[in-house]
């Protein structure tokens, strides 16, 4: 009797191997096709809930201000969010191994959902920082656990095609959301934006429920330790991301100053044109590095984004700042996700969700860290006698300085990582 049940599970093991349609959807795509019912389904509500989350960050500051708040209190209005999403990665890595993943995306965006809800009914400026804290916690879990989703439900050979497709949808929303955000608050005023904020961060809350996410394997239970926090494997990709992502902040917090010194009074068209070209960058270097391997892609994008910086800082007209935000998409705009498609590759199918979220914490320590230091940098010429255009345009010249410690740490690296290529 005993036979025959180990002989009929190995038949259907078999049948199942065989049938791709047996395959539980998030156990990994057999075909070569990217954008399977999964994959779209995932992508939208992933773009749904990054459109309502950029339309709401460039607006929530500005927000601060009409309350009343000083300069100093707005700034760090701006920064709470980044405060708690660093606080939460400890956790998040753990939860991913864990728990179901469409259950943890939905509870990042109802963490998400009950800010939006917070800026609704804030009177006063601390209610709207608890609310920013709020945010923080819920965009601290959703980069990782999207990561961890999107990578199931890939096929191997389109790995990085795959991942760089899913990362058009924050473009997207990156290019529209903070000026959609502006014309809702002009027609209907800011609760007009929080009441269709919230809309669209809830749709992806009942969006995530209706995916199958596989059970996992809770061996050992919940447990916070060094291993389910941070995975070693992918410490190098990490490294890297902090020096781009640190630069690429020093380009969100003070482009819009060096472009006001210089007087370009439309240097708002800089994240027009970024974005623009992140949604031609990002697919074609995705096919460009399935097709000829990472490393051939990721060293150009390197030595583009370092160009991009060198344009920034000799930038004094509009055209000039436009040439330097499409140079700088087809350089952080490739590098970006395929090292985030490289750790992907360096870690078992059920750590994925913790090295996301240790390129995560890269990523955050970059955005906390290069702006302190670039205006640190702006800061030390101004004290030198120099003028405010010059002080920006050197620090700029400056943040060449950790994108090439990116490129040769890669580059230092690259024959260890040659197999994941």
């Amino acid at each position: 009797m005993e036979i025959s049940r180990i002989v009929q599970k190995k038949k259907t093991e078999s049948v199942n191997c065989m049938n791709p349609l047996k395959v539980h959807p998030t156990a990994g795509n057999p075909g070569d096709k990217i954008w399977t019912p999964y994959f779209t389904r995932l992508f939208a509500m992933n773009a749904i809930s990054n459109f309502g989350h950029f339309m709401m960050n460039t607006l929530i500051p500005r927000y601060a201000e009409q309350m009343g708040a000083l300069p100093s209190t707005v700034g760090f209005v701006a920064s709470a969010f980044a405060v708690t999403a660093l606080l939460v990665r400890p956790v998040v890595g753990p939860a991913t191994t864990s728990f179901r993943h469409n259950r943890l995306f939905a509870a990042a965006n109802a963490l998400i959902l009950l800010s939006f809800l917070c800026y609704a009914i804030a009177d006063s400026v601390p209610v709207l920082i608890a609310g920013r804290l709020l945010q923080g916690m819920g965009m601290g879990f959703l980069p990782p656990v999207s990561m961890a989703m999107v990578s199931e439900a890939l096929p191997p050979r389109k790995f990085a095609s795959g991942i760089s497709m899913f990362s058009l949808g924050q473009a997207l929303s990156m290019a529209v959301g903070p000026s959609a955000g502006l014309a809702v608050v002009e027609h209907f005023g800011y609760g007009g934006l929080f009441a269709f904020g919230s809309v669209l961060v809830g749709l992806s809350v009942i969006m995530a429920f209706t995916l199958k996410s596989k059970e996992p394997e809770r061996t050992a239970g919940f447990h916070l330790s060094m291993d389910s926090i941070i995975a070693r494997e992918v410490l190098v990709p990490t490294v890297i991301l902090l020096f781009l992502s640190g630069a690429q902040s020093c380009i969100q917090s003070f482009i819009l100053i060096y472009g006001g010194l210089n007087g370009v009074e439309e240097i708002g068209l800089f994240f027009t044109a970024y974005a623009l070209c992140l949604l031609v960058s990002r697919p074609v270097s995705g096919r460009l590095a399935d097709r000829y391997g990472m490393d051939k892609v990721i060293m150009p994008g390197i030595v583009l984004y370092a160009l991009a910086f060198a344009v920034i800082s000799a930038s004094r007209t509009l055209p000039m700042f436009l040439l330097a935000g499409a140079i700088a998409a087809f350089g952080y705009g490739i590098c970006q996700p395929l090292m985030q498609t490289l750790s992907m590759k360096m870690v078992p199918s059920d750590r994925r969700g913790v090295a996301s979220n240790t390129n995560f914490i890269g990523v955050d320590i970059g955005f906390f860290t290069m702006p302190v230091i670039g205006g640190w940098v702006v800061d030390l010429m101004r004290r030198f006698g120099t003028g405010d255009v010059a002080a920006y345009a050197v620090m700029y010249a400056v943040m060449t300085v950790p994108i090439g410690a990116a490129l040769l740490i890669f580059l230092a690296s690259r024959k260890r990582m040659r197999g994941y290529f």
